[in-house]
């Protein structure tokens, strides 16, 4: 379970909005982190705790097909996104980097900006402790929920390959 700010956003937040090209050359994720939704968001990484969430609406993430989104957005620290939904590359990209992402759209519509919400990636279940309404995304497959535990596809893949070679 996890708890913190959210930080809300509208529909149709693409890739270059997440983190400008003119940064994808940065040498690491913290360095990306520094530049996460500036041009939505100038006070963002000022704001932004460990912890916090973001909000979306529908086609979170939509746009070019890079890695860097999904990897700015968690080095910033925070610890999951909620959003009606995602484009499909970014949904992949995010689970292949271990980043927990949630379709909700009635908790996405709901949820406003600065609400602290509370989320149960076992269970799915979104809890807006500022309003007091519950809300029921899908929880994760067990196999997914192993990628997110390893932090990405192939830490996954690497234990298990260490896994095989032990037997």
């Amino acid at each position: 379970m996890v708890t913190g700010k959210a930080f809300k956003y509208g529909d149709n937040v693409d890739t270059d909005v997440i983190i400008p090209a003119r940064y994808l050359n940065a040498p690491s994720p913290e360095e990306l982190a520094k530049h996460c939704m500036e041009d939505i968001d100038p006070d963002f990484t000022a704001k932004v705790q460990p912890g916090d969430i973001v909000v979306g609406g529908a086609n979170f993430g939509c746009g070019s097909s890079r890695e860097h989104a999904p990897i700015a957005i968690r080095a910033c620290g925070v610890r999951c996104v909620i959003a009606a939904s995602f484009a499909r590359i970014f949904y992949r990209n995010a689970i292949n980097i271990g980043f927990p992402i949630l379709e909700c759209p009635e908790a996405a519509a709901a949820i406003r900006n600065g609400d602290a919400v509370s989320v149960d990636f076992d269970s799915g279940k979104i809890h807006d402790e500022t309003t007091g309404q519950d809300f029921q995304a899908a929880a994760f497959p067990a196999f997914i929920n192993r990628i997110i535990e390893h932090d990405g596809l192939l830490p996954y893949l690497k234990a298990r390959q260490d896994a095989e070679e032990e037997k």
